[in-house]
This record gives C-alpha cells, structure tokens and sequence, in this order.
C-alpha cells in the first residue's frame, strides 16, 4: 500500500487533484488531503480520505501532517513574499518524515523565465532538488479561469484592457493541471522529470476578446495600451501603485513570450486534448455566475 499525499489539497486545484487520483483508482484511505482550513475538504472526509490540517508556516503541523506518507504532491502557497521559507518547511518535514518521492507545481520555465512570479518558484525547485528526495517538478501555465474576471468586466464595459501587446497565453483548465499532477503523483516513472505543463494551444487577446464576445453576448474590443498608460488606468480604477505595476509587469513578461509555450507535455500525459479556451472559459464563467446567483 503507497500512502500518497497532497499538501495545498484545501484549494482548488487541490481538490481537483483528490478528486482526480479517485477517478485513476487510487483508495480514498490511501490518499491523505492536507491544508491549512480541512473544512473545506469535510466531503471528502465522509467519503474516507485521511484529512490532516497543516500551515506550511508551522513546521511541526506539517511534520504530523506528513506521517507514513510515501508520495507527496507539494502545490505552492498563495502568500507572495513568503513561499520559500513555507515550501522549505514542507520539503524539510518531508525529508523528516522519510517521504519517497515529492511533486512540486512551479511556474513556466521557472529556472530562466523573467517572468515576475518565477524567482520564488525557481528557488523552491533547488530546494526540491537539494533535499536528496526523489522529484518531478510540475511547471504550469496559467489557468484559463483566471480569466472569469475579465469576462465579468467586459460584460459591462465591452473592453479587454491590456499593455500585452500580441503576446500570448497557453492557458489549461485547472482540472487538466490537476490531471496531470494526479497522472505523476500515483503513477511511476517520473522522477527527475521537469514536466512543462501548458495547453495544447496558445492564443492571443483578439481570441479572448471574441471568446469573452460569445460567453457575454455583446461584442468586446480587444484594446492595447502601453505599460505607462496602463499603470494610469488601473491606479485611477482604484489600484495601489503596487499592485497596478505587478499587473503591468505581468503583461510586460506576457508580451515578451513568458506564456506563450503551448506544448504537449500535458495532454500526453492525460492521454486527452488540454480543454480549448472558449469551452474552459465559459464553464467556469457560468460556474462563477451560478454562485453568485446562489
């Protein structure tokens, strides 16, 4: 019996991934879901899985929390800032706790990227890789729902507002990253792998423009702005200088191809076509309209 365990399992893509390891076979017994509030993975609890709260800032909740587990999904925090020394907590506790293999989901080509978000992924991959445990490091694209919002914006203002140029963007849905890390985490094979996870297929603002157009019912305009006037029109929506230049420094690293590698990595490993972007996004935008209404 192989113990597998995944760290961040309160979330979305977490839960994605308990639901996914079911579905290949896996016992709900032999699957430990960890995270900071297991409130939120209460029906998986009924359903027989272990539940063990754990917040990678407190090493001692993770040592507890990684008891007997032999394969470890570690899906990285949320906190910006503070994600290294959390995800050292978790890779030190692993080693403690004498896990036999840990799968980490980074960022797009996190080691040479100029991608904003990169350099704490980058160093948790050393991290990973320093530990002596066996690894496969999961490099995911962005997630197509992260588009929900701007749909809602467009819906009312008729504009997609970006300084990203013509750069594009190999967005998944998050149940196909969560596929995939399932596919590694229960199966064999995969140590030392460096998986570049992405859709099949990249596309570009125009294309979300025409998607958001079909999904909201009225026509949205794609409308390219330079960096400065972008900063300018995010800080006066109400923005703080900080925030407003992330999102600019994301477009930025956009722009210059940061997510723009559509490979097949994913789908191979899945053995099913990534979920194209009008179907992915109109899912979660009526998804998101639905718990609105509720």
């Amino acid at each position: 019996m192989t113990t597998l365990a995944v760290a961040g399992a309160t979330g979305h893509l977490g839960r994605l991934v308990l639901a996914s390891l079911i579905e290949r076979g896996a016992a709900p017994s032999d699957i430990v879901a960890i995270g900071r509030d297991v409130s939120k993975v209460a029906d998986f609890a009924e359903r027989g899985f272990v539940v063990r709260a754990a917040d990678y800032s407190r090493s001692e909740t993770v040592d507890t929390a990684l008891e007997g587990v032999d394969r470890l999904l570690l899906i990285s925090g949320s906190e910006v800032g503070r994600r290294v020394t959390q995800h050292s907590n978790v890779v030190q506790a692993a080693k403690r706790a004498g896990v036999q293999f840990i799968a980490y989901t980074s960022a797009p080509h996190a080691d040479t990227t100029s991608l904003a978000l990169a350099p704490e992924h980058k160093a948790t991959e050393e991290l990973v890789r320093d530990s002596g445990i066996p690894f496969a490091i999961l490099r995911n694209n962005w997630y197509t729902e992260s588009y929900v919002q701007v749909a809602q914006q467009a819906k009312y203002t008729g504009l997609i507002i970006a300084s990203l140029g013509d750069g594009r963007v190999a967005s998944a849905d998050r149940r196909d990253y969560a596929e995939g890390a399932a596919v590694v985490l229960a199966g064999e094979g995969h140590e030392g792998a460096v998986y570049e996870f992405s859709g099949d297929v990249a596309w570009g603002y125009d294309e979300l423009a025409r998607v958001v157009s079909s999904i909201v019912e009225r026509e949205v305009t794609y409308k390219r702005v330079s960096s400065k006037e972008h900063r300018k029109i995010l800080t006066k929506a109400g923005l703080d200088i900080g925030t407003a230049g992330f999102i600019v420094t994301l477009d930025t690293n956009t722009r210059e191809g940061a997510l723009a590698d559509a490979t097949n990595t994913l789908s191979s490993l899945i053995r099913r076509p990534t979920t194209p972007l009008a179907e992915g996004l109109a899912a979660s935008y009526a998804k998101s309209m639905a718990a609105q209404q509720a």
